[in-house]
């Protein structure tokens, strides 16, 4: 598959070739390899902090799937939601265990990075 990216006034030459290994993408004949593990969708778990944790969104996307609610009891490690970046999947965690404060995003809504998701206490 070829095709070609303008990025501000650069344009790019981007051709994907899958190989025996994972995958290979040449930028302006430049080559670059990717194995299929470092492929698979990113899992992001927010800082732990003192008292309520802000849940921040780690990068601009749609909220594709939203696991919890409001009240919800939670332990570390949950997935809390799913934000879709790029046709990728990015998981977002618990930080720890706490009871889900507030829920500021609904299903379906375009986030920005750093915009506030969720609050667990």
């Amino acid at each position: 598959m070829k095709f070609k990216l303008k990025i501000g006034s650069k344009e790019y030459e981007i051709e994907i070739l899958e190989t025996e290994e994972g995958a290979k993408i040449k930028v302006d004949g430049k080559e670059f390899y990717f194995k299929e593990e470092n492929l698979k969708p990113k899992t992001f778990l927010p800082k732990k902090e003192f008292g309520e944790k802000k849940i921040l969104s780690p990068v601009a996307g749609e909220v594709s799937e939203i696991f919890v609610k409001e009240g919800e009891e939670v332990e570390e490690g949950k997935k809390l939601l799913v934000i879709l970046a790029m046709k990728m999947e990015n998981e977002i965690l618990s930080p720890g265990s706490g009871k889900i404060k507030k829920i500021l995003v609904k299903k379906g809504e375009i986030v920005k990075k750093d915009q506030l998701l969720l609050v667990l206490e």
